[in-house]
């Protein structure tokens, strides 16, 4: 019997549930183990003001060492690229959507008349277009990344961004209760849990979180025999493609706290890589976009974090250091 430790919130319980099947499918039985963590805990801190690394991963992580648990279940995107010492990735699931999505507040009320709402919306699903008038250029949105937040300002800066914190269930009962146009939330996390308003706006443009979208599961680094049940239910497509994502976070010493985005897309034989850096307040960006043929390249993630580097990134990331 496997034990499986999670966060006891709805979409971290459902995902512990998909491993729980997964491995049950292939004949090991297994059972949830619900913990809760010091990020759920905390709903007013933010997320980049709290020590972030680990914040949403050090319970469990605890718990495994401990052998309370077998293996732990994470969205990929909170795991710090350093796992602690004595546990490491046992599988990573079939990714779901990496989106964000812009959820509407259904009660938000227009500051001013005039305002034509399906037009604001074309804008922001599509801001190339950038024709908001001066009445509507103050909307305030609400997310607690900081990438998300650098992002959004670096397309819109005459808007406000609020902080908003809590599992998926109490983010959505913020909002209705606000004044905010809308909030920044991952199109998985919601898809997940049949929780995807109708309406929400597809933030193409947003290049998200690296590994967002992918369920992360850990074990302990000498559990043979678990590790050798996980590996039967990892997606090495996805496993390959977060990698890579991991590994530009990585080689450019970022965390949570740091505006850094990437995302790697199979095609084939080969791995469309794209990256940004973007300061907190959205005043500067820097990209790379590269296809690199797998196999030929060990470590497309890498590479492309030495391209940006090259191009200043080192600079924006000291400068972000500095004033932290």
């Amino acid at each position: 019997m496997i034990r499986i430790g999670t966060r006891d919130s709805q979409l971290a319980v459902w995902q512990a549930t998909q491993v729980k099947d997964l491995l049950e499918s292939l004949g090991t039985p297994a059972q949830l183990e619900l913990v809760k963590s010091e990020g759920d805990l905390d709903l007013v801190t933010p997320l980049y003001a709290m020590g972030v690394q680990g914040v949403f991963t050090r319970v469990l992580d605890t718990a495994l060492l401990n052998n309370k648990i077998d293996v732990a279940v994470h969205s990929m995107k909170d795991v710090p690229v350093q796992l602690p010492e004595g546990i490491v990735e046992a599988a990573v699931l079939e990714r779901a959507s990496y989106k964000d999505i812009l959820v509407l507040n259904p009660n938000w009320k227009a500051p001013g008349s005039g305002i034509n709402v399906e037009e604001l919306i074309k804008t922001i699903a599509e801001p190339e277009t950038l024709n908001l008038k001066p009445e509507t250029s103050n909307l305030i949105i609400a997310t607690s990344s900081v990438r998300r937040k650098a992002q959004w300002l670096h397309r819109f800066p005459g808007h406000t961004i609020e902080n908003i914190r809590g599992n998926v269930n109490t983010r959505l009962r913020k909002l209705s209760e606000s004044n905010w146009f809308g909030a920044i939330f991952a199109e998985a996390g919601l898809e997940r849990i049949g929780l995807k308003p109708a309406g929400s706006i597809d933030l193409g443009w947003m290049l998200p979180a690296p590994a967002q979208g992918a369920i992360m599961v850990t074990a302990r680094k000498d559990d043979g025999a678990v590790l050798r049940a996980c590996s039967r239910i990892n997606h090495t497509a996805t496993a390959y493609c977060v990698k890579a994502e991991r590994d530009f976070l990585s080689t450019l010493m970022g965390g949570c706290a740091t505006p850094i985005s990437a995302l790697a897309t199979m095609h084939q034989d080969r791995i469309r890589f794209e990256g940004s850096i973007v300061t907190p307040e959205g005043l500067e960006k820097l990209e790379v976009d590269g296809t690199y043929v797998i196999g030929e390249t060990a470590a497309p993630g890498k590479v492309a974090a030495e391209k940006i580097l090259e191009n200043g990134a080192g600079r924006l990331i000291a400068k972000m250091n500095h004033e932290q």
